[in-house]
């Protein structure tokens, strides 16, 4: 017995090792055995389902990979996006997985991938301002013609059925500008199973993201949020729709139901979507808060009870101008706030809020705050109500009423980094139309007032005291007209030195204003109060100014009712921003205010190695600071030891304009480019400038002497004259950015007696137009006019070119251009591989990427060679030359030129050249739209 139970367990553990053996051969064999036929069938996926550019550093075939399953993996991938996106990445990963059905593979002899790994990506979403996707890369199969009898005949070839999806660690990054929506997901793991071959199915998701920021209308609602996910989505893949079913999400601590509704359209998509967070705590709520505030959460004791709805309701189409509506409902109840067990709580905190958001317009918005409010103690409270409909014509209807000792509040909540203190009251009603357009304010009575004020914060060791506010406004008809703001007084001191402002502004139709400032501040010190990462001041600044008037005054040259009088000193002012590399520093900054002028009685700045010394004015200078839309006339005379162009890009330097996010924009699309200088738009200031030097681009201009200015959004320069190559160089030009990566210029320049080959080496724009250069030697002068565009590097697009005029060989001679060798060559007559020309003037035109040359003549040797034709910014050319014969050149015979300057090629005794395709470009798309044989323009 022993001996047979000892044989059996031998037998069933030989053919389990047997089994195993097996199955492990298989596993090592069946890639082995069907890599050429995979390898093939996912390439031909690739090129024949995807319309984008696929790249992968190698492939491999495995079980091992994803355990059990059967998968060809793709080590570094990446794939661009579709147009417009082609040059952007969409996909890059560590590696991408296609799980291979084996069953079809080994008796059908089919690939079918039945399952998706991707880890380690980027996956990079984006959608332009007009709603155009990255996404779209993904080519339908066409429709078969000759489709099979058997309707239930299976489709032959390669198919994408999946059952999987497996996600592991990714960077999801969502960016839709046309819905002004960004989110950014790190860490994202997800795994998606159901039957994904079904036309209708049910998605099981399990989805994890360590931290989400989510942005709208660049404002951050959710920053480094940790994300939990279970949901299950029934999905129609015929009319690609989505039923949410069961989707809790949790975000941080706070719990979400999503319930509804999504549709991709062809044009956009569908949506009917509602979240909800009902009966959970403010404490749970608050958890949702900005992450630098969380530390705070736990050191706080919070109480109450929180309901949040949100939905999003409607279709989304952007070229019929459809977009969904949006409406979000918050409500608070028996909110208390008590920090580290203050002596004083914050309780009763009651809170309604309601807002709507029709077809995603602010223009429409409405927002409901039926109840906003808290006590402090037994006497302390704050009461707030607020309708309101629109947003640039907003209707109001507001109430807020409150007296509250600060320091109880500040100790009741726990501000961080910063003290308070100080008794402020505020009883403000108003009810009415607010439009700037229209000139209606809301009727208005009430004030706010603080008195006893004292701050201080984290960031400087002293504190600002005896800070005095009081403010009343008042207004009985709605109008601009009958508005009245009182500022009396206001008043703080700060490291012993007071300051000091009375201000009545009144009639806003036709801004009646009555202010006193005075007093001195280290600038730098107060500027560390309020201290802010990536911005930083110093300096000092001292003003006594009384300012008495109406805008009207001003505007319609009034000037001797103004009474503007006082002064503003400033001292080694620096200021430094993370958006600019450089920092702007001000020496010394003398103003004085008399009437209409702001005078720059001593003004010495600096802006990198740029240096600026500045005396003159400024008009206007109320109405500017007083209204977004004034405009600033000035006129001044500068002189500078040397300007840096190169520093004022707008994309390297990070402009910081009223574009700025414009310029972001820019800088995300163009990440190669520096971009092009960016002209503020309500300047009109002109200057005569002097400056010993101007860098520009990799040109060095020296002797700067001219009216420079800026005027509608443009920047000109009028009768300026630098020196450059040891010439002196007059030129008048305008200047207009298009936008952060676009530029048009149009100048008329002239200079006289230069050297051609400094020109040829020193000048780029000279390099490209006037090849011939590279083999000349001698003196030559240009007078010439041209217009064009510069891209996104401040470089002209040559394409864009147009333009005309003359250059005069006043004593040039050329040798060894492979040009003038060829027809010395080919006619077997010497001397003329070595021209000397002298008085000789050259017209030329320039458009659409080519330069059209009218015939000149000049002498070599006993010869009269005369020269026409066309040449290229690409190096073509298709030049005609007649070669006169001694004596007098009567006689001659034609010779052409085809080829290129670097190998011209000529026919003797011919007239037929070769065709030189223009490239015509569009000025208002700032691209070349189709080539075409161009014909040169007159000369205007």
């Amino acid at each position: 017995m022993k001996t047979s139970f000892k044989n059996i367990s031998l037998k069933i553990l030989k053919w389990t090792g047997i089994t195993i053996a097996g199955i492990l051969l298989l596993l090592f064999l069946i890639p082995l055995l069907f890599p050429g036929k995979v390898a093939s069938e996912v390439k031909k996926i690739a090129n024949e389902r995807l319309d984008t550019k696929l790249d992968f550093s190698k492939s491999n075939l495995s079980f091992f990979t994803h355990f059990p399953s059967l998968t060809v993996s793709l080590d570094d991938l990446s794939m661009t996006g579709s147009a417009p996106f082609s040059n952007d990445t969409l996909l890059k990963a560590d590696q991408v997985a296609f799980g291979i059905n084996l069953k079809r593979l080994i008796f059908d002899s089919e690939v079918k991938i039945n399952k998706l790994y991707v880890s380690n990506a980027l996956i990079n979403v984006m959608v332009n301002e007009k709603g155009q996707a990255n996404y779209n890369v993904y080519v339908a199969p066409e429709d078969r013609k000759d489709k099979k009898e058997d309707p239930n005949a299976p489709e032959e070839g390669t198919a994408i059925k999946l059952e999987r999806i497996d996600l592991k660690n990714c960077h999801v990054k969502y960016n839709d500008r046309s819905a002004k929506i960004l989110v950014d997901a790190k860490g994202f793991n997800y795994i998606g199973k159901g039957n994904l071959s079904d036309d209708i199915f049910d998605l099981n998701t399990d989805a994890k993201i360590d931290t989400l920021d989510f942005y709208y209308d660049r404002t951050a609602y959710l920053r480094k949020k940790a994300v939990r996910a279970d949901l299950i989505t029934r999905i129609n893949t015929h009319a690609l729709s989505f039923i949410l079913q069961k989707n809790e999400l949790q975000i941080n601590k706070l719990p979400l139901k999503f319930t509804g509704l999504f549709t991709i359209l062809r044009d956009g998509y569908k949506i009917n979507i509602k979240a909800a967070s009902e009966n959970t705590t403010v404490k749970d709520l608050l958890s949702v808060m900005p992450p630098e505030y969380l530390t705070w959460l736990e050191k706080t004791e919070v109480s109450g009870k929180s309901d949040l709805v949100l939905s999003f309701k409607g279709d989304y189409n952007v070229s019929k101008n459809q977009k969904p509506n949006l409406a979000f409902n918050l409500k608070v109840k028996d909110g208390a706030v008590s920090y580290q067990n203050a002596p004083v709580p914050l309780t009763d905190f009651q809170m309604d809020l309601n807002a709507i958001l029709p077809s995603l317009d602010t223009e429409q918005l409405l927002v409901n705050l039926r109840t906003l409010r808290f006590k402090v103690g037994e006497k302390d409270y704050f009461n707030a109500y607020l309708r309101s409909k629109g947003l640039s014509e907003m209707n109001i209807d507001a109430i807020i009423k409150g007296a509250l000792d600060l320091a109880v509040v500040d100790a009741a909540i726990g501000l961080e980094k910063i003290d308070v203190k100080g008794i402020l009251k505020t009883n403000i009603q108003a009810k009415g139309l607010f439009s700037t357009s229209k000139k209606l304010f809301p009727k208005t009575i009430g004030g706010i007032s603080l008195r006893n004020g004292w701050l201080k914060t984290d960031y400087y060791p002293n504190p600002i005291t005896d800070i005095t506010f009081v403010a009343n406004v008042l207004n009985k008809a709605g109008t601009y007209e009958d508005l009245i703001v009182a500022v009396a007084p206001a008043s703080f001191v700060f490291e012993g030195n007071p300051m000091y402002v009375n201000a009545a502004l009144s009639d806003f139709n036709d801004l009646a204003y009555n202010a006193k400032i005075k007093g001195e501040l280290n600038v730098g010190r107060i500027y560390q109060v309020f201290s802010q990462k990536g911005l930083d001041v110093s300096g000092y600044a001292k003003a006594d100014l009384s300012l008495k008037g109406k805008q009207s005054y001003a505007t319609t040259g009034q000037y001797s009712k103004l009474d503007n009088r006082g002064t503003i000193l400033l001292k080694n002012i620096k200021a430094t921003s993370e958006l600019f590399p450089k920092s702007f520093f001000i020496k010394q900054g003398n103003f004085r205010f008399q009437n209409e002028k702001m005078w720059f009685e001593k003004f010495n700045a600096s802006y990198g190695k740029s240096d600026f010394d500045i005396n003159g004015y400024l008009l206007n200078t109320i109405n500017y600071f007083l209204e977004s839309h004034g405009t600033l006339s000035g006129n001044f005379n500068m002189k500078s030891k040397l300007i840096n162009v190169d520093e004022f890009m707008a994309l390297e330097k990070g402009e910081n304009t009223d574009r700025k996010i414009e310029v972001d924009y820019a800088k995300e699309d163009h990440p190669k480019m520096s971009g092009v200088v960016m002209v503020p738009k309500n300047l009109n200031v002109s200057l005569t400038a002097n400056a010993d030097k101007v860098e520009y681009n990799g040109l060095n201009l020296n002797k700067l002497s001219g009216k420079v200015g800026i005027a509608k959004g443009g920047f000109y320069l009028e009768n300026t004259t630098f020196n450059i190559i040891d010439c002196i160089l007059g030129i008048n030009a305008s200047y207009k950015d298009e936008s952060p990566v676009s530029a048009h210029f149009d100048a008329h320049f002239s200079a006289k007696d230069f050297s051609v080959q400094r020109a040829y080496k020193e000048i780029p724009m000279f390099h490209d137009m006037v090849t011939a250069a590279e083999k000349a030697q001698g003196i030559i002068s240009v007078d010439y006019k041209i217009k064009g565009d510069l891209n996104g590097n401040m470089g002209p697009i040559y394409e864009s070119l147009e333009g005309g005029g003359t250059i005069n060989l006043k004593d040039v001679k050329i040798k060894g251009l492979k040009l003038f060798e060829g027809v010395s060559s080919q006619t077997g007559q010497k001397g003329l591989d070595d021209p000397k020309m002298e008085g000789i003037e050259i017209k030329s035109n320039i458009d659409n990427n080519l330069i059209f040359i009218e015939p000149f003549t000049f002498s070599v040797a006993t010869f009269k060679p005369t020269i026409k034709g066309t040449t290229s910014f690409d190096g073509l050319l298709d030049l005609r030359m007649r070669l006169g014969l001694p004596p007098g050149g009567i006689i001659g015979f034609p010779i052409v030129i085809t080829g290129t300057h670097e190998n011209p090629k000529i026919k003797i005794f011919s007239k037929t050249g070769q065709k030189i395709v223009g490239a015509v470009y569009d000025e208002k798309k700032n691209k070349v739209v189709k080539k075409e044989k161009a014909v040169p323009k007159k000369k205007s």
